[in-house]
Formats: structure tokens, C-alpha cells, sequence
């Protein structure tokens, strides 16, 4: 295994530490590159091609849009194109999400124009699941990976105990076939719950705080799906939440337009066709450039207010 990407190496340990002290506890496997997304994404494939298994950290999930085509046209079809006599297992993580005031080139969450790329998966972090057990899910099959790690979940995981994560509000996790979870999360038994909330990353986080005060302050239940997954998507959890509920709320940071929420509203409807509700209700940013400003920023990214009033929009 070999990490790249610029700044890795102690003692700055990459824009957001995730890397600090790897390359003094593993000298020479962790490099850090030029800046260049292309050629380190690149160079990625072709040590996976060799044998290695190489986990590319691109410091700001905007520049995915400069290793674009090395991972649409390249990582993601290898596999296929040599009848799988070829596998290249590069894991792509990269630091996304607003929030910080970074401006309209270091805040935007663009994996929406990831999903649905064939053979490619795209996973997102999250404070329910545990990160390792996750990586070691990841480093256990073949499969080139987008891993998504919104930047305002970095220093939350300080705070939180041993392991990083919330663990005393899950109800339930599913694994899937491919050993990635799903976590479910519910005040109250589901057939007591009125409506499902799907979200992944912070998004998910925002809707866990919101829908824990409204069950203490005005019971409203809802079930939230954590899903870390998000293409190509583990429906049976979800599926069984809504087929209870009967009602949808599907939560990401992207901006409005062919979203991620967009497909699942599309994918539940059909699935449900006459059994629920109300539609699908989906909540994404507002479709503008991100601003510097964060009084503006917050204007226009989801925030804990606009998930309240989407949450109350799908429980009435």
C-alpha cells in the first residue's frame, strides 16, 4: 500500500491531518506529490495496474474535476475492458462540503457527477459508522473507490469517544453483500415513526440533531437511514424503512438539479408507486456559486434550519 497527495508528509500531514504520522511511522509509503490532481490520480492507476494498492488523498474535493477523466475513462473501466483479467483498486479520498467560509472553489460537494459512473463506487464518511471498519471494507475488494469525507466532520470526531463515532442513538446497522453499513437510527419502534430521512456525511449529522430535539420537544418520530454507500446504493435498508413509514425525505449538500436525491425519489417512487403518502421530498443547496462569505454561505447550503423545515414539510 502506498498513499499520495500533496502535503502528506510529516510534519504537515495534509491540509486536514488526516495522514499526520503515517509517513513517520511507514517512510517511503507515503509520498507527498506535486501539485497536480491529474498525475497523482493518475499515477494511482497505474500502481494499482502493478499490484499495489495505492489511496490517493486530493486536498480539496473541487479539484476532483481535474482527475476527472483519469478515473471516468481510466480507473473505472480497466476492469471491464480487459474482461477481468485487470483489476486497479485505487481509493480516492478527498475532503468535500462548505460550512468553513473556503470560498466558491474549495466548499462545493460535486459528487453527484460521480454517480452512476459503471464499476465505480462512491462511499461517503460519516459519525455513525466506523471509519476503519469502513477502510477495511474498502481494502478488502478490488473495486476503485470515491471516498467523500465532508470537512466539518473532522474536528466533531474530536469530541466524540473512543472510535470516533456516535454509537447510543443506532437502533440497527445492515451490512451489506459488500460489507459496507447502513445504519438506521429511531427515537421510537418503526412502526411508531411517521416519515424516513435518508442523508449521508454531515448532512446525516445535521438531520440526527434535529430529529432527536423534535422527538423530545414535540414527538415528531422519524427514522433516519445512514447510508455510507451512496452509488451504487444498498436499497434494502431503505426500502424497508419506507415501506413503514410511507414517506421519504432524502437530505445532501449538493445543489439543486439531477441529484442523488433526485434518482432515490425517482428509484422509491416506482418502487412504491400508489402506497405512499405524499412524493418524495428532497433538500439540496441552492443552485449558485458558493460565497466566501459565511453569513451568505449559510444562506445558501443546507443548515440545520432548512433540514427542520424539510423534516416538518414531509411530517405533515
Amino acid at each position: 500500500m502506498i498513499l499520495l497527495g500533496e502535503d502528506l508528509v510529516d510534519p504537515y500531514g495534509g491540509a486536514f491531518k488526516v495522514t499526520r504520522g503515517l509517513s513517520t511511522d511507514f517512510p517511503g509509503r507515503v509520498r507527498s506529490t506535486p501539485i497536480s490532481e491529474g498525475a497523482i490520480v493518475g499515477i494511482c492507476a497505474g500502481l494499482a495496474l502493478s499490484g499495489y494498492r495505492p489511496i490517493a488523498e486530493i486536498m480539496f474535493g473541487d479539484f476532483l474535476t481535474l482527475c476527472f477523466d483519469q478515473i471516468v475513462n481510466h480507473i473505472a473501466k480497466y476492469e471491464a475492458m480487459y474482461n477481468g483479467k485487470v483489476v486497479c483498486p485505487v481509493i480516492i479520498r478527498t475532503p468535500s462540503g462548505g460550512g468553513r467560509g473556503y470560498g466558491p472553489t474549495h466548499s462545493q460537494s460535486l459528487e453527484k457527477h460521480f454517480l452512476g459512473v459503471p464499476h465505480l463506487r462512491v462511499v461517503a464518511s460519516s459519525l455513525v459508522h466506523d471509519p476503519a471498519a469502513v477502510l477495511r471494507a474498502l481494502l478488502a475488494q478490488d473495486s476503485p473507490v470515491l471516498l467523500i469525507e465532508h470537512k466539518l466532520l473532522y474536528p466533531l470526531h474530536l469530541i466524540l469517544p473512543e472510535g470516533g463515532r456516535i454509537e447510543g442513538d443506532i437502533a440497527e446497522q445492515h451490512i451489506s453483500s459488500d460489507g459496507l453499513p447502513t445504519v438506521s437510527i429511531r427515537p421510537v419502534p418503526r412502526e411508531a415513526c411517521s416519515f424516513t430521512v435518508l442523508a449521508y456525511g454531515y448532512q446525516a449529522e445535521l438531520a440526527r440533531r434535529v430529529l432527536s430535539r423534535l422527538a423530545v420537544e414535540e414527538e415528531i418520530f422519524g427514522e433516519l437511514v445512514v447510508v455510507s454507500q451512496i452509488s451504487p446504493l444498498d436499497w434494502v435498508p431503505i426500502d424497508a424503512s419506507v415501506s413503514v413509514t410511507r414517506r421519504l425525505l432524502v437530505i445532501e449538500e449538493g445543489v439543486e438539479g439531477f441529484t442523488w436525491g433526485s434518482e432515490v425519489a425517482a428509484r422509491i417512487s416506482s418502487r412504491f408507486f400508489g402506497e405512499l403518502r405524499q412524493p418524495v421530498v428532497t433538500a439540496a443547496s441552492d443552485p449558485t456559486v458558493i460565497p466566501t462569505s459565511k453569513t451568505l454561505e449559510a444562506r445558501m447550503l443546507m443548515t440545520s434550519g432548512r433540514v427542520e423545515r424539510a423534516i416538518r414539510q414531509v411530517a405533515a
